[in-house]
């Protein structure tokens, strides 16, 4: 598993892959690395999740498994005014999405971090994710009952995740532990969700 891009410290050389992606009409030039979730491209999923959204109007935002930092630093760049915390258990991937945020001018309201790092009582208008689904369900399960409950009152999360690897049993699953959940959208093979506070 230390070669993962889940892992805190993958043993894979490190070496930086430069990307470009348009995202809610911005064009971002990022840098992505090895043993960091979609190395030297955006992901289906996450492309599905920007193609079917629009950018939100929210204050306060949490990327949950923020790998090279693209769904914070779309957050960061296409909404005016947007505090986002950028969050990975991969070291990697915490550097670079603060690299990414320095290089793309918004250093100043993207802070990247481990989840050691993150205060406590800190807490979001919205989470935005692409969840790292291969970490396991109960993995997956205890790491969204961890966050979820940061979201400010009347917040919600926004989460992709593809249908072969079990977005309508999370769907099911979220609403039984209290979090309601819709479908916004179906594309490509992933759903995108919205889970609510109640």
């Amino acid at each position: 598993m230390d070669d993962h891009y889940f892992s805190a410290d993958p043993t894979v050389a490190f070496k930086r892959v430069p990307l470009q992606a348009e995202v809610w009409g911005h064009e971002l030039a990022l840098t992505s690395g090895s043993g960091v979730f979609a190395v030297g491209r955006l992901d289906v999923g996450t492309a599905v999740l920007f193609r079917e959204t629009e950018p939100p109007t929210a204050r306060t935002y949490l990327d949950l498994g923020c790998g090279y930092g693209m769904i914070g630093l779309a957050l960061a760049v296409a909404v005016p005014g947007a505090v986002v915390r950028a969050v990975d258990v991969n070291e990697r991937a915490v550097l670079l999405a603060a690299e990414n945020a320095a290089a793309l001018g918004v250093a100043d309201r993207l802070t990247a971090a481990t989840p050691a790092d993150v205060p406590a009582d800190e807490t979001y208008d919205e989470i935005w994710s692409n969840p790292p689904i291969r970490i396991g369900k109960e993995a997956l399960h205890a790491l969204l009952l961890t966050w979820l409950p940061r979201l400010a009152p009347g917040g919600r999360a926004v989460l992709v995740v593809g249908k072969n690897l079990g977005a309508d049993s999370l769907q099911r699953w979220l609403g039984e532990q209290g979090w309601p959940t819709a479908r916004l959208s179906s594309a490509k093979g992933f759903r995108v969700l919205e889970v609510r506070r109640a």
